[in-house]
């Protein structure tokens, strides 16, 4: 497995724990067809959650970490052509899965920084981007 490639498991199992913390239930994780994928698929209070996960690896500094001293942030790769398969993705499963009664439903992104020389990561949750 390629090393951005495990980086990005490893943050899509460190968001995925800080969703159940938070009173989620992950109900699917990896969704794919061939134009998309979503990361996490989740319900809290019946509202049903798309989440996007974005895992950048760097080291920190006691409570900071590279990218926040920096001006880089996860959310910069939300291109518009991620976001329309996103779009994409999101409505195939909806339509797989419950046809005319589609629930409420938000998109969320979750910016993990991952410091894996030190095992310490940091969540930021960002709630229900429009798309």
């Amino acid at each position: 497995m390629a090393k951005h490639n495990e980086t990005g498991t490893v943050g899509e199992n460190i968001a995925s724990n800080f969703l159940t913390k938070k009173g989620f239930e992950v109900i699917c994780r990896n969704y794919r067809k061939k134009w998309g994928e979503i990361d996490v698929i989740a319900e809290k209070d019946k509202v049903l959650h798309f989440v996007e996960v974005k895992t950048v690896s760097r080291r920190s500094y006691g409570d900071k970490f590279e990218q926040e001293i920096n001006t880089y942030r996860p959310e910069d790769n939300m291109h518009p052509w991620k976001l329309q398969r996103l779009r994409r993705t999101i409505q195939t499963y909806l339509l797989e899965k419950y046809k005319n009664n589609v629930p409420e439903w938000r998109f969320d992104l979750i910016c993990v920084f991952l410091d894996q020389e030190r095992r310490v990561a940091k969540v930021r949750l960002m709630e229900d981007i429009i798309l």
